[in-house]
C-alpha cells in the first residue's frame, strides 16, 4: 500500500463536465472506527449532474470530491474495528467522496456485498437500489395486485423500481422515451412516451380508477399531475426535481415547493397521501437505526439481484480519470443503465 497513490476527481465549482480536475495525493489512513476501502466501482448518479451546476439542495461548498456511493475491498482497519474485515468487499453510501481510488468510511457504514456479485453489478444498485426499495416498500407500502406509475422508468432508480415492483406482483405503467419502450415491455411494464403522449390522459385510459401509487422524480408541474392520477387511498412519493436541473436561482426552492404541496395535500380528507422522499431523512430516527435500516434494505436489494429479480444494468465502464466523459455521457440521456467508474 505504501507505493500506492490516492487518485481523486474534484469538482472545483460550477463547471462543464470537462472542468472536473484529477488530484493525486497520499493514501489516507483508517482512523478510529474506520475502514480504508480501495474503490473497485463508483457510479454516476443524477445527484452529480445537479451538483456540478450547484443545484443539489444540500451539497457541500466547492471544491469537493463527488461520488454518491462506491463498492470496494477493505484494505485496512482502524483502531476498534474487527481486523477480519480486511479483504472483504463492501458497499458504502456516502453522498460525496466516492470518486476516489481510496476512501475512508466509518466501519458501521460499510455494508457487506454477497459473494457472486461483481463490484460493478453491486454498484448499480447501491443508491439506486436503496432508493427504489424504500420508495416502494417503506413509503408507498405497495401490495401484490396494485397498479403504480413510475416516471423515468428507464432511469437508474426507475428501472430498479419497475423490477422490484414486478417481483412483488405489482402492475407497472412507466414513462420513458420511445427508444426504451421495448426494454420496459421486457421488464413487464406498460410504457408511455412522455415526449409525444399526454401522460395524464394515457394513464387515465390505462387506469380509469387511478393508480395506487405514483413515483415522481420530475418535480414542477409533474407532481400536481401525479397527485390527480391517484386512486382513492393512493400514495404519491416525490423524490426529486429533475425538471429544474438547468434552472437558475435558489436550489432549495423547487424542493420547498414540493414539501409545501405535500403538506397541503395531506390535510385533505380524501384518503390519499403525499410524501417527499430523501434518502438521508431517515437519520432523524437516530444514526444507529438509520444504519440498520440501510443495511437491511440494501441486503434485500442484493438478494433480489442474486435471485434474478433485478438485473444489474451497466451502461458503460470508464476509468476514474475519464470521469468527465462519464458525466457527459450520463447527462446525454442516451444510455440505459448505470455508468460505472472503475480505478
Amino acid at each position: 500500500m505504501d507505493t500506492e497513490r490516492l487518485v481523486q476527481v474534484v469538482l472545483p465549482g460550477i463547471v462543464a463536465p470537462e472542468g472536473l480536475e484529477i488530484r493525486h495525493g497520499a493514501v489516507p489512513r483508517a482512523g478510529r472506527g474506520q475502514v480504508l476501502i480501495a474503490m473497485e466501482a463508483s457510479g454516476v448518479s443524477f445527484a452529480e449532474q445537479q451538483m456540478r451546476r450547484g443545484r443539489y439542495y444540500d451539497q457541500p461548498p466547492f471544491p469537493f470530491v463527488p461520488g454518491y456511493d462506491l463498492v470496494g475491498r477493505v484494505r485496512a482497519t482502524g483502531e476498534g474495528v474487527d481486523p477480519g474485515l480486511a479483504g472483504q468487499r463492501v458497499a458504502a453510501l456516502m453522498k460525496v467522496g466516492g470518486w476516489a481510488s481510496h476512501v475512508t468510511v466509518d466501519a458501521a457504514d460499510a455494508v457487506p456485498v454477497p459473494d457472486g456479485l461483481t463490484a460493478a453489478e453491486a454498484e448499480t444498485v447501491v443508491v439506486n437500489g436503496i432508493t427504489a426499495w424504500q420508495l416502494l416498500h417503506r413509503r408507498a407500502r405497495v401490495r401484490a395486485g396494485q397498479r403504480i406509475l413510475v416516471h423515468g422508468a428507464s432511469g437508474g432508480v426507475g428501472s430498479v423500481l419497475v423490477q422490484l415492483a414486478r417481483a412483488a406482483g405489482v402492475q407497472v405503467i412507466g414513462t420513458a422515451s420511445a427508444r426504451h419502450h421495448d426494454a420496459l415491455r421486457e421488464l413487464g411494464a406498460t410504457p408511455v412516451d412522455y415526449r409525444t403522449e399526454d401522460v395524464a390522459a394515457r394513464v387515465r385510459e390505462l387506469a380509469p380508477g387511478g393508480v395506487d401509487a405514483v413515483f415522481d422524480h420530475v418535480g414542477g408541474r409533474s407532481v400536481i399531475d401525479s397527485w390527480h392520477l391517484l386512486a382513492p387511498g393512493g400514495t404519491l412519493v416525490a423524490y426529486g426535481s429533475a425538471s429544474t436541473r438547468d434552472d437558475t436561482g435558489s436550489k432549495q426552492w423547487p424542493v420547498l415547493k414540493i414539501l409545501a404541496r405535500t403538506w397541503l395535500w395531506n390535510t385533505l380528507p380524501n384518503g390519499r397521501r403525499a410524501h417527499f422522499y430523501n434518502i438521508w431523512a431517515g437519520r432523524a430516527l437516530g444514526r444507529d437505526r438509520f444504519r440498520a435500516r440501510l443495511r437491511s434494505d440494501l441486503a434485500q436489494v442484493f438478494a433480489a439481484v442474486a435471485r434474478g429479480d433485478v438485473t444489474a444494468r451497466i451502461a458503460a465502464r470508464l476509468p476514474l480519470a475519464r470521469a468527465a466523459e462519464a458525466l457527459r455521457l450520463a447527462e446525454s440521456g442516451t444510455v440505459s443503465g448505470k455508468i460505472v467508474l472503475i480505478p
